[in-house]
């Protein structure tokens, strides 16, 4: 869609982003869950836009606080695109509803895999393991990637204001192959961090004649660190039996690490 004119100040821009990045859940609610957060950070371009349109402004405002919900990181996408297409006036304002409501969902879909899951799983990980061997660095490995996340913020909602709603559907295809790749360094980061941060080992022994077998060294033979991945699969087995929560599961490892380890299976 081609812009008339261009309404939206750089400085207007900068505090969008701002009341974007510090004020999208300070207004959660389960009514509208993000859309008075959306409507707040909006509101500064509204009133350029509609500087001399009080009703156009008010219209404008109801608009953007309807039912909107999404990763805050990628929803500046959608934050862009509907600047772009708030400058066209009242005639874009069904389409400003539907760019909200078409691409709230992928694109959540999408962030939160790469800006929450992923980063708490491989990041969350190597922290903890370096926190375990008494290594502080760790804690830097957080500061950078939200230096890493507010930079793609802003990127992205300087890409959607400029491209408009052409641009934010491809970045959404090109995200979601961004994600199948992420899926498996998360995974390939977990299942090599497992062996090194879960310290099990089998305790059971047998005796024939002369001879001693030890359970681990069978184990060793088969797969080196098969007691922590043996562990991790059956919570994650457990986890995804009916009615199942994370507490349960947790007392249900310590019970039965406290069974096998009296038995002398695990130590």
């Amino acid at each position: 869609m081609t812009k008339m004119s261009k309404k939206v100040s750089k400085k207007t821009m900068d505090r969008v982003f701002k009341r974007w990045l510090f004020g999208v859940h300070t207004c959660w609610n389960y009514e509208t869950m993000q859309g008075l957060g959306f409507g707040y950070a909006m509101l500064p371009a509204l009133e350029e836009i509609y500087s001399d349109d009080k009703e156009g402004l008010q219209e404008a405002v109801e608009n953007n606080v309807q039912f909107f919900n999404t990763n805050a990181t990628t929803g500046s996408l959608i934050v862009g695109a509907a600047l772009a297409l708030e400058e066209e006036g009242k005639s874009a304002r069904e389409a400003v509803t539907a760019i909200k409501t078409g691409l709230m969902g992928p694109l959540a879909g999408v962030g939160d895999t790469l800006f929450t899951v992923l980063p708490n799983t491989v990041i969350g990980s190597i922290a903890a393991y370096m926190a375990l061997e008494g290594n502080p660095i760790g804690i830097f490995l957080w500061i950078a990637f939200n230096f890493l996340r507010l930079f793609c913020m802003k990127k992205f909602m300087k890409i959607g204001y400029e491209q408009g709603t052409k641009l934010v559907g491809s970045i959404g295809g090109m995200l979601k192959n961004i994600t199948e790749a992420a899926n498996i360094l998360g995974i390939t980061v977990v299942g090599a961090l497992v062996p090194s941060v879960i310290n099990a080992k089998f305790a059971f022994e047998w005796q024939n004649g002369d001879v001693v077998f030890k359970l681990q060294d069978i184990a060793d033979r088969i797969m080196p660190g098969l007691a922590p991945v043996a562990i991790v699969a059956f919570t994650y087995w457990l986890l995804g039996r009916k009615n199942m929560t994370s507490t349960k599961a947790i007392f249900i490892l310590m019970i039965l690490g406290i069974v096998l380890f009296n038995l002398k299976i695990f130590a």
